[in-house]
């Protein structure tokens, strides 16, 4: 299969599907398409809530597309690169629909960040989670607010630093990051189900508000982000990111 964005609206429900071969990683141009209809489908009066999920049953997402990292070869390629999962989450943020995450499988840096930009993340025991980026010498700084507002600082940090571990959907439950967690597939998708039928009944206008006011004091998201992109976009250059690469590919 070849990788897709794809959405659809049922009864009130946007749904947005993605999927890439290798392990729904995100090339830049995937960011892009996943951007665009999270802003179309929020712009839409047909949407009352939209659910955001992926192909597959073992990953979720696992973050920033590596054979798209390794070809940077300039600053400003590196900042356009990890500005596509700034664009994502603050789509996510300013949309004024409400948006569910269905996490069916292992989330990983930029997947970690989509899952905290939700407003209600739903996942299944397989979900673990894992913040990398340390380990190829950059950091997890695009997605940081998303998932330190989202978890508190202590929790963030200790998924940066334990980099090369991965983190049971337990755990992330017990942190904020996961509403509710389930055992099989079927159960989380009936649960959504559920909730995106009851959300697409509720008033729309206090959906809006009550996003709006959960995403208070984060204005400023849009220039944080793009400060946040370009200090990957500096790191992936230097020669520790690039061995480290490097070694990682062979």
């Amino acid at each position: 299969m070849e990788a897709f964005v794809t959405s659809a609206i049922n009864n009130g429900v946007g749904t947005i599907t993605f999927f890439h071969p290798q392990g729904n990683s995100m090339p830049s141009a995937q960011l892009a398409k996943l951007t665009e209809q999270i802003q179309s489908l929020g712009n839409d009066d047909a949407v009352n809530v939209i659910v955001l999920k992926s192909e597959g049953d073992r990953t979720f997402c696992a973050g920033a597309s590596f054979e798209e990292l390794t070809s940077i070869k300039d600053f400003e390629a590196g900042k356009a690169f990890f500005s596509g999962f700034a664009n994502v989450i603050n789509a996510m943020r300013k949309s004024p629909k409400l948006i569910i995450a269905r996490v069916q499988g292992r989330a990983v840096g930029g997947g970690v960040g989509i899952a905290a930009a939700a407003d209600y993340t739903f996942a299944t025991t397989a979900a673990q989670i894992k913040l990398s980026e340390l380990t190829i010498g950059i950091g997890p700084f695009v997605i940081s607010p998303a998932v330190e507002r989202k978890i508190g600082t202590s929790a963030f940090m200790e998924l940066s630093v334990n980099a090369s571990e991965l983190y049971t959907a337990q755990w992330a439950q017990q942190k904020g990051l996961y509403a509710q967690v389930f055992d099989s597939i079927a159960d989380m998708d009936t649960a959504i189900e559920t909730l995106a039928h009851k959300l697409s009944l509720y008033n729309p206008e206090a959906m809006r508000l009550l996003k709006q006011i959960a995403w208070e004091n984060t204005q400023h998201w849009d220039t944080l982000l793009a400060e946040r992109a370009a200090m990957s976009g500096k790191l992936v250059l230097s020669d520790f990111t690039v061995n480290a690469l490097e070694a990682f590919r062979k």
